[in-house]
């Protein structure tokens, strides 16, 4: 007897339906037409069924603060910076639990199940370290919480950084950040790779670092962070995250750079939500629109995630924390439209992400977690086309979040018909 069995499962790589048996928080067995039983059984009915989606990069910290203390109208990421430095001091561990909170139940109820958030440590109590630690060992029933140590206003920059980071570290927050392109000069941002990146081997953890989000093609930390990474013996380790800098830089450099950086295997992670509506700011046309080069880093063999980045905050005035739709704005900006390509953009809010994460135990295999996402769906292009609805969130073999079949009943020409604008609509014989 199975605790849950799931039933005419789609599956990404599989022709055949599939059922899924799970016991114990773990995925036992996976077949076709299972002969057994379960205490819950449900039943896909032929619809795409996938590992949780994952947010590689996100600010918890930050989030749902929408026009506080006001909203930023230049929409750059300068004014963004300099609105969370006036909204910091008027925050309290209260409202930042209770954000987070929310933020959480918005992405459970999307299927996001692992979110990697970036927390400032330029604080000298280190308030939404606290707070969010707290919110990680709450949520982790339900999802994966990874923090980021994040000096936003620069690891040299901010005169307590230095000391702060490693009191957050010791406070249990599980990644080293950093931002070299906001340090006062590019020899202090070169300097401020190596002193984290020596910080995160000395102590085992893993690094994601906030890298050249600048128009600027001379911007380019993400040479040393590479470097750095062969130096210290950390491939797979590291992650950079927006570089932005490379859509503008010129292709003899841009291709030396990634292949350095596949040589390495750091991890490339983009956020087409923001990148696109913060780059290219200071132009008129032609205007870049700042999203890294996702097709070129894909095709070099670079494990390439997507984050969110922002909800809801100084940075960013939209959002619903959907994984989906990052996907669908990465395919576009990145003109990824071939059908390995879209499926690409798939894999970057999946599979590549829980990579770039080092998630254990990630996927639909016997012996991963019996975590998964029912979608109203038949594969993943269609899923990123439609933004498709989560008919089931699974965690641990358990129904975390559930949503009923979204379909419109459409009255016209003298008929009543039914669309859930679904490939089967236009692919059947029917009218």
């Amino acid at each position: 007897m199975f605790d849950l069995i799931v039933r005419q499962c789609r599956l990404k790589d599989s022709k055949e339906e599939q059922d899924i048996a799970c016991k114990d928080g773990r995925i036992i067995e996976v077949a076709p037409s299972l002969d057994a039983t379960a205490v819950k059984e449900i039943s896909a009915n032929g619809c795409l069924v996938t590992p949780p989606f994952i947010d590689s990069h996100f600010h918890m910290d930050a989030t749902l603060t929408y026009g506080r203390p006001r909203v930023n109208q230049s929409g750059t990421l300068l004014e963004g910076i300099a609105l969370w430095g006036e909204l910091k001091p008027h925050l309290n561990f209260a409202d930042i639990q209770r954000r987070a909170r929310l933020l959480c139940r918005w992405a459970v109820a999307k299927g996001n199940l692992a979110i990697r958030t970036h927390v400032d440590i330029c604080e000298p109590t280190l308030l939404a370290v606290q707070a969010l630690l707290e919110v990680r060992e709450e949520m982790r029933p339900y999802l994966d919480i990874q923090l980021v140590a994040f000096p936003q206003d620069g690891y040299y920059r901010y005169p307590q950084a230095e000391a702060l980071l490693t009191k957050a570290l010791d406070l249990g927050v599980d990644v080293v950040g950093g931002i070299p392109h906001f340090e006062r000069t590019m020899a202090e941002g070169t300097q401020s790779v190596k002193a984290l990146c020596e910080i995160a081997a000395e102590r085992g953890l893993l690094v994601d670092m906030h890298c050249d989000e600048t128009d600027d093609p001379h911007s380019r930390h993400i040479e040393t962070l590479a470097f750095e990474t062969q130096r210290l013996g950390m491939q797979g380790r590291v992650c950079g995250s927006h570089l932005t800098s490379m859509h503008s830089m010129d292709d003899y450099y841009a291709g030396k750079l990634m292949a350095l950086i596949e040589e390495s295997e750091v991890s490339a992670v983009a956020n087409p939500l923001i990148n696109i509506t913060i780059q290219g700011r200071m132009e008129t046309y032609p205007k870049r629109r700042g999203l890294t080069r996702v097709k070129e880093m894909l095709e070099q063999g670079i494990n390439v995630a997507f984050g969110h980045d922002c909800v809801l905050d100084p940075w960013y005035s939209f959002g619903s924390h959907d994984m989906l739709e990052v996907a669908h704005m990465g395919l576009h900006v990145g003109q990824m439209t071939g059908i390995d390509e879209a499926r690409s953009m798939f894999d970057a809010v999946t599979v590549n992400a829980a990579r770039a994460l080092q998630l254990e135990d990630y996927g639909l295999a016997p012996g991963c977690n019996a975590d998964m996402v029912i979608l109203q769906a038949a594969d993943p292009i269609e899923a990123i086309r439609i933004r498709a609805n989560r008919l089931f969130v699974i965690r641990r073999g358990e129904v975390v979040a559930s949503t009923p079949e979204v379909s419109s009943e459409v009255r016209i020409m003298g008929g009543q018909s039914t669309v859930a604008f679904r490939n089967s609509e236009f692919n059947s014989d029917s009218t």
